[in-house]
This record gives C-alpha cells, structure tokens and sequence, in this order.
C-alpha cells in the first residue's frame, strides 16, 4: 500500500501542476496538493484520521454541490466534455470537476479506510 499512495501523491502532485490555466486554478491547486500530501504522509506511516475524514466531508459537500450540473449533463445526453482542454461550454468544466472530485474522494476514502481501525494522530 506504500507503493499505491506514493503513486497518488505523484499523480495528484502533478494534476495540480495542470491546475494553472484552469478558470479557478488556486482553488484546484490547493485541493490537489492537500490530497498528494495525505497520500503522501500515509505512504510514509503518517496519518491523521480527523484531517483525513474533514478533507473527505469538504471533498464530498462540494461534489454533491455539482452534483445537479452532473445529473443535467446526462439528462442532455451526455455532451463530449473532451473536445479540447479548452472548456468551452460550462457543462464541460462543471462536469471535468464533478469526475475529478469522485477520483480525489476514491483515494481518501481509500486511505479512510484503509487506517480505519488506526487513531495515529
């Protein structure tokens, strides 16, 4: 699992890079690199079960935010949101942050709970 979670630091460390042209880069920067170093920290033996679960509730409350552009996405019939990188119609960003957030959720979740039965603070 040390191998996993170092993988998603990198991966996420490196999604945030990407951030700086995005429309709100510092907001997606921040969330990225708080997820890389949660991941990373636990790679390392470090983990905080009251940050991690605090990150996964802020992580959650702001996807089921987008959660309606999500579902009004699919009821257009699922419009291409890969065209370009460029995001041309609002469904396309709204809808790249809403899938971006379910992965962000999968690898805190994961290391939820994954130290479930850890109170290591």
């Amino acid at each position: 699992m040390k191998i996993t979670n170092i993988i998603l630091a990198l991966l996420f460390a490196l999604f945030a890079y990407f951030q700086y042209n995005d429309p709100d880069p510092w907001l997606w920067i921040t969330i990225y690199l708080i997820v890389a170093a949660i991941c990373g920290a636990a790679a390392f033996g470090y983990y905080n079960k009251w940050l991690t679960t605090a990150v996964f509730v802020g992580l959650l409350i702001y996807w089921l935010i987008l959660l309606p552009d999500f579902i009004s996405w699919v009821g257009d019939g699922m419009p291409t949101i890969t065209g370009s990188m460029k995001a041309e119609s609002p469904h396309i960003e709204l809808v790249r942050e809403f899938l971006g957030l379910l992965i962000l959720m999968g690898a805190v979740g994961w290391n939820l709970w994954r130290h479930r039965s850890k109170v290591k603070l």
